[in-house]
């Protein structure tokens, strides 16, 4: 079966390459920008076709973000973030689902997840407080996914600790408008959110490890494998396919800046054996981080549509996977513009954007390795990883 957001957007990558400097100049996505992701689908892909989604399968999703994200990073970007959220509201309780979709089918739903509020229970529901960074897309959504600590009735938190996701309206929530001043990926508009005293109805709290271990799916009935992977292969992938996209866009300009240059020394890069080599080397890197991502989230698609559990140890790998896929990519970027020449950097030049995009999509929390390598190495070693920061984002 075709792939037909991906045509779409490769009907209109022209238009999104050249929307890529009024969204950094901006500082979040140009209307005309999300206007394309609404009109190509491509914030549906993982949606429920019971909303008019397409319930595309979770590679298809990754090559698309990755071809958006080779035109403009921040697009990209934005569509791996925000595209994956269709994805845990098919899981969501019918009554959030028709009040986020129930009028429309193309409304956004943005986030953090970061567990940076805190829930304080009250008759049918909870007040609801906090302060979160990072809300990619968020000017173009109208729904948030946020995470969140339950408290008792006094508002201190449970012990052991209760994480939970919280639906949240544009209603509940306030944006701060300068708090997104980046060095890079600035056109994702990924601004503060703060919350006061709002009330949320308890079928607005999801439970973060029902999420995780794929309760809720299986308690909302869904079928279709890609509801069945863990959270921790889904909710990473947008962003990694983003970072990897990125890249690709970022050899892509290199190599159209480097055809006809000529450097100081009078050498035209075409015929020095050196750069050309950490070219094609910058190449099979990138390709080979493109192929492990997609690699990895098949082999999870099929384990799970067999029937077969996503053990932790599995997970682990899963993660160790896609986490190295985005340092392997970023890296080989390094060596292609540490052979760009001084003029890649002029703000006119996109190499210097992508570059940028691609250090600070880097930066994301699901890409720092050290714990999720240490938990990989521990399971191959057949031992169990303790509790804690280890286990935390697997």
């Amino acid at each position: 079966m075709p792939n037909t957001v991906l045509d779409a957007i490769n009907e209109h990558a022209e238009e999104i390459r050249a929307l890529g400097p009024a969204n950094e100049s901006l500082g979040r996505l140009d209307d005309q920008t999300a206007k394309v992701l609404r009109e190509t689908g491509a914030i549906r892909m993982l949606q429920p076709k019971t909303y008019g989604g397409l319930e595309l399968h979770p590679r298809e999703f990754a090559e698309t973000i990755m071809r958006i994200a080779a035109c403009d990073g921040a697009t990209g970007w934005v569509a791996g973030v925000v595209g994956v959220h269709p994805w845990e509201m098919a899981m969501a309780d019918p009554r959030v689902q028709e009040e986020v979709w129930g009028e429309d089918n193309d409304t956004w739903i943005g986030s953090p997840y970061a567990p940076m509020g805190v829930l304080r229970p009250v008759d049918g529901g909870y007040v609801f407080n906090g302060h979160w960074q990072f809300s990619s897309g968020t000017d173009h959504c109208d729904w948030l996914f946020l995470g969140a600590f339950l408290a008792d009735k006094d508002g201190n938190r449970l012990n052991p600790p209760r994480s939970v996701h919280v639906v949240l309206p544009r209603s509940d929530y306030e944006i701060i408008e300068d708090s997104w001043d980046v060095v890079g990926l600035r056109g994702t508009g990924s601004k503060d959110i703060v919350v006061k005293d709002a009330f949320v109805p308890e079928y607005r709290v999801i439970e973060y490890s029902k999420v995780v271990d794929g309760t809720l799916a299986k308690e909302a009935g869904l079928t279709n494998p890609t509801y069945r992977l863990p959270f921790s292969a889904a909710f990473p992938l947008g962003i990694t396919a983003a970072v990897i996209g990125i890249c690709e866009g970022a050899l892509a300009h290199h190599m159209a800046y480097q055809r006809h240059r000529v450097q100081i020394t009078g050498t035209a890069v075409k015929d020095d054996p050196y750069v050309l080599y950490a070219v094609s080397e910058a190449a099979a890197e990138i390709a080979a981080s493109r192929s492990a991502l997609l690699d990895n989230i098949s082999q999870l698609h099929d384990m799970v549509a067999a029937g077969r559990e996503v053990t932790f140890d599995r997970r682990a790998v899963g993660r160790r996977t896609q986490a190295r896929a985005a340092w392997r990519a970023v890296r080989a970027v390094d060596e292609i513009v540490a052979r760009s020449g001084g003029n890649a950097m002029r703000m006119d030049n996109p190499i210097q954007r992508f570059w940028r995009d691609a250090h600070t999509g880097l930066a994301h929390a699901i890409h720092v390795p050290g714990s999720v390598f240490h938990a990989a190495a521990l399971t191959q070693l057949d031992i169990e990883p303790p509790n804690g920061p280890m286990r935390s984002m697997i």
